[in-house]
């Protein structure tokens, strides 16, 4: 008897529901954006990662279309396990993640002292797909 593959991004996904943080009126994150790397930007509301941002999780979906700015809302996964792009600095698996460029996550920086409010780094990286993608556990 062979071992079965797993599927550990179907167990236990935890989603929520944001706003979308808007620049000029126009909202920061459109149907490109699904399957990438979010973080919080304001009250209630996502926006896209950027380098050294804090992970929130990964956008799911969105409603309603890309034309229909200030009236959309953002599903997240905000727990459970999830794959994420990743950029240099490759994660390692065990380790944090931040935001990278263009939609990616990186390998958490070592910080010397937590700045107010923590650390920013989140997950735990359960495995890496070469220089592609990584398994994150999102806790």
């Amino acid at each position: 008897m062979t071992v079965r593959d797993q599927n550990l991004e179907a167990i236990a996904p935890v989603l929520a529901t944001f706003k979308i943080h808007q620049t000029s009126s126009v909202d920061d994150l459109k149907d490109t954006n699904i399957g990438e790397p979010v973080k919080l930007t304001g009250s209630n509301e996502v926006g896209p990662i950027g380098s050294g941002n804090q992970l929130l999780g990964k956008l799911i979906s969105l409603t309603l279309s890309d034309n229909d700015d200030g009236d959309r809302l953002a599903t997240v996964q905000v727990g459970g396990i999830c794959r994420l792009a990743i950029s240099t600095t490759y994660p390692v698996v065990g380790n944090r993640v931040v935001g990278g460029s263009s939609g990616t996550v990186i390998q958490a920086p070592t910080v010397a002292s937590d700045p107010a409010g923590g650390n920013v780094a989140r997950g735990t990286v359960l495995e890496i797909n070469g220089t592609t993608d990584c398994l994150i556990l999102l806790n």
